[in-house]
């Protein structure tokens, strides 16, 4: 049977091995093949730079309030430009 094992074991047990852990002996503690530890080293160096990355947030009640306001004002004003020209049908 697989062995399901989850992002953060792994990254410990990868970072295990790249803070000088003697990879054989990691792999042999964790019940792990060393083929597999070397695809998850991988897998974390090539992906290691998104952790520095923004990540998108969503926007708070306020900010939502603030460009509601925003909007509203516009379409107020809009409204009057078409009212200059000519009565709204």
């Amino acid at each position: 049977m697989k062995r399901k094992w989850d992002a953060r074991t792994k990254a410990r047990i990868v970072l295990e091995g790249l803070m000088g852990g003697c990879v054989n002996e990691i792999c042999r503690n964790h019940e792990l093949r060393p083929g597999l530890y070397y695809k998850w080293r991988g897998h974390f160096l090539e992906h290691c730079h998104l952790i520095f990355e923004e990540q998108p947030r969503a926007p708070s009640q306020s900010d939502l309030a603030v460009e509601n306001e925003k909007l509203k004002r516009l379409v107020g004003e809009l409204t009057l430009e078409l009212n200059k020209g000519g009565s709204l049908r």
